[in-house]
């Protein structure tokens, strides 16, 4: 439900579920219930947490004049 919420194209992953946590070596997950797993994976016991996602930076436009910055 709050997957739907938030991004309805986001796909499932560990990386995003609120019982995984990031290991500091190799990029992969430590999941609670099923141990050691990679990103993208991701099981029945998959919860959204949004708090663990971390948006993309938009695209900022180079057509820009100074006029654009006068108060």
């Amino acid at each position: 439900m709050a997957k739907s919420v938030f991004n309805k194209k986001l796909p499932p992953s560990c990386e995003y579920c609120m019982h995984g946590s990031h290991l500091e070596y190799g990029g992969d997950i430590l999941c609670k219930k099923h141990g050691v797993t990679e990103l993208r994976d991701y099981c029945r016991s998959y919860k959204y947490d949004p708090l663990k996602r971390i948006p993309q930076m938009p695209k900022i436009s180079e057509n820009y004049k100074p006029e654009d910055f006068e108060l």
